[in-house]
């Protein structure tokens, strides 16, 4: 069965979020396209975010399923 095109501001968001919560830094967005770019960004700030209330642990776990993508 063949996959549906994903989404790819959804892709850059999580992959975004998950840098963000593994504390990489913003410089590391592989993206040059503008709209793209800016998906990732906003994951990786929250990702960021998430990361500093301390919701990296079990705690956190039903928030960064929200972020899994397939």
């Amino acid at each position: 069965m063949k996959r549906q095109k994903r989404d790819k501001g959804d892709r850059a968001y999580n992959k975004g979020y998950h840098a963000g919560l593994a504390s990489r830094p913003k410089d590391s967005c592989p993206h040059s396209k503008a709209e793209v770019k800016q998906r990732w960004m906003n994951g990786w700030s929250e990702g960021r975010n998430d990361s500093w209330s301390a919701l990296n642990g079990v705690s956190g776990l039903c928030n960064i399923s929200k972020h899994e993508f397939a």
